[in-house]
């Protein structure tokens, strides 16, 4: 198993009509915040419940903590809040922790201890004895992260944890999952909004239309173009056309009297002091050049946009 507690070759789960997930395969390292991505109704659900051995694969395999998804085993240490969970209102949050802690056969000197250590965690010690009709959505979220916690599991799998949350609701949310990242979980994070992974995730797989298109270190991945913004003058007629070796793409951004700004995507990183040397050369004054990093949107529509190409190359 190494240092991957999720495994998974080509695991595939098709209803009727193709929908579902195909041939995903994926590797998550141990104490890491993985974020799954994609939009909604790419497959990231049906992916995470065909791992949880919740329904059944179509092929493919797939192991967790070294044990093929659907045993016993694998299952015993992961914890899961699924998207749409609901939970009985009339409970209390102490209540509701109480009934998973006999679910998970706690004996009620554990399930004492336990559920105290869990309200705590997640912030709800005052609250415990409230009903959950009373609970915001954020209380009510973390409740739901507090009952996949009781089992004190390895793996925890997170689907769309902040989707229905306000800005206070989404940030509680982040600071638990730090919380439990330090403490060394491995937490599995289902979502399509991508700026809450940014902030916390360190890996991120990027799915489509059922299908896997890239996995890996986001901050890696985020080299996927080398784009600056540049502002000079003394270049009249400026034209990047005749540098097509170097820039691949070019756009004026704004004119301020005499000094021009662009933003360009170049070839690469060895391009910058090429491009620098070049408008140098035709005798340019350059004021300012500034190397642009990704965000996780940018890098998620390049991904996506170069799946669709693809397709559309190979259906025509």
């Amino acid at each position: 198993m190494g240092d991957y507690v999720i495994e998974t070759n080509q695991l595939t789960k098709l209803y009727v009509g193709n929908k579902g997930c195909q041939d995903i395969t994926i590797q998550v390292p141990k104490g890491n915040v993985y974020g799954f991505l994609g939009p909604n109704g790419a497959g990231k659900s049906t992916f995470v419940r065909t791992l949880l051995g919740l329904i059944k694969s179509t092929s493919g395999t797939g192991t967790i903590l070294g044990h093929p998804i659907s045993s016993l085993e694998s299952r015993k240490k992961v914890g899961y809040l699924p998207e749409l969970f609901r939970y009985p209102d009339w409970m209390t949050g102490r209540q509701l922790l109480q009934f998973h802690s006999e679910m998970c056969q706690l004996n009620s000197k554990q399930q004492k201890v336990r559920i105290e250590e869990l309200l705590d965690l997640v912030g709800l010690h005052n609250r415990g004895d409230e009903r959950i009709s009373g609970y915001s959505k954020g209380m009510q979220q973390r409740i739901g992260i507090a009952c996949a916690l009781v089992s004190d599991p390895e793996v925890i799998f997170l689907d769309e944890p902040t989707s229905a949350l306000d800005p206070i609701g989404r940030k509680e949310v982040r600071e638990l999952i730090r919380d439990l990242q330090m403490k060394g979980k491995t937490i599995f994070l289902n979502s399509h909004l991508l700026s809450e992974v940014e902030t916390i995730c360190n890996h991120v797989a990027i799915i489509n239309k059922g299908r896997l298109i890239v996995q890996g270190d986001w901050r890696e991945l985020s080299s996927i173009e080398t784009q600056v913004e540049i502002t000079l003058s003394g270049i009249e007629n400026l034209s990047f056309g005749s540098m097509s070796e170097m820039v691949l793409d070019s756009e004026k951004i704004r004119t301020e009297k005499s000094k021009e700004s662009w933003r360009l995507t170049l070839k690469e990183e060895e391009s910058i002091p090429e491009l620098i040397s070049a408008l140098t050369a035709q005798q340019g004054k350059l004021y300012q050049l500034v190397r642009q990093t990704q965000n996780l949107e940018d890098i998620f529509m390049y991904w996506i946009n170069r799946q669709e190409e693809a397709e559309h190359v190979a259906n025509r």
